[in-house]
């Protein structure tokens, strides 16, 4: 009897070392799968982020802004211009100095005169360039995209992405703005497996990296680069 208990708790054992074994290879492998995945559509995110803050910058003589409710409100409102050209400048044209703005004040002035006679001479009856507005939020993200999800971080239960702004002065002393978003791993792996994530923030301290995503950076420029790029 006692030796088939002493057999039995040895089966156990081995199967309790089996299974130690198997989790302390299968842990790190199903963390990496989840925390690729999340951090797929995180990226995504944080692309996004990016795109409407180079548009901001854009409408805004070289700013950033570094609250969301500004960008997003930017996002859903601004208006892009569209130019319908017809007709082109050839090189003779060109190298006598005409430019589409003169051509455009040339037509301009014949339609209030009805002097048409230089513009004909130009062979410019027919040059136009004109100008609709659409929507940005069309033209850039498509229809249908969801401006205010920009501000939250994916698999996190509604926390908002951090967001920060700073501007330094060029060497020819004009000014250069610089952004960042980002989000630490905390907030979007923590429940998978915090050991894993501990090893993962560990790791990444070791080696002076920060420690989740983040895209752009407010020390230093980068191009608006993404540290997973």
């Amino acid at each position: 009897m006692k030796k088939l208990a002493l057999n039995l708790l040895l089966v156990v054992a081995i199967v309790g070392l089996v299974f130690i074994c198997y989790r302390s290879i299968m842990d790190p492998i199903e963390f990496t799968e989840e925390r690729k995945s999340r951090e797929k559509d995180i990226i995504a995110r944080l692309i996004d982020i990016r795109t409407a803050q180079i548009e901001y910058r854009n409408y805004h003589k070289g700013e950033y802004t570094d609250n969301f409710d500004t960008l997003i409100d930017f996002v859903k409102t601004a208006q892009m211009p569209i130019v319908l050209k017809v007709g082109e400048l050839n090189d003779e044209q060109l190298e006598r100095g005409l430019t589409e703005q003169k051509a455009l004040d040339m037509i301009a002035k014949a339609k209030k005169t009805n002097k048409w006679g230089d513009v004909d001479k130009e062979g410019l009856r027919d040059f136009r360039r004109d100008t609709t507005w659409i929507a940005l939020i069309d033209t850039v993200y498509g229809k249908g995209f969801n401006a205010d999800s920009l501000k939250y971080v994916p698999y996190s239960d509604g926390v908002v992405f951090e967001m920060a702004t700073s501007c330094d002065t060029t060497k020819s002393g004009s000014a250069q703005w610089l952004f960042e978003a980002r989000t630490p791993y905390e907030t979007y792996l923590t429940g998978i497996n915090d050991q894993e994530m501990h090893n993962l923030i560990s790791n990444q301290k070791k080696l002076g990296r920060y420690c989740g995503l983040k895209v752009g950076d407010v020390e230093q420029p980068n191009n608006n680069s993404g540290n997973w790029e």
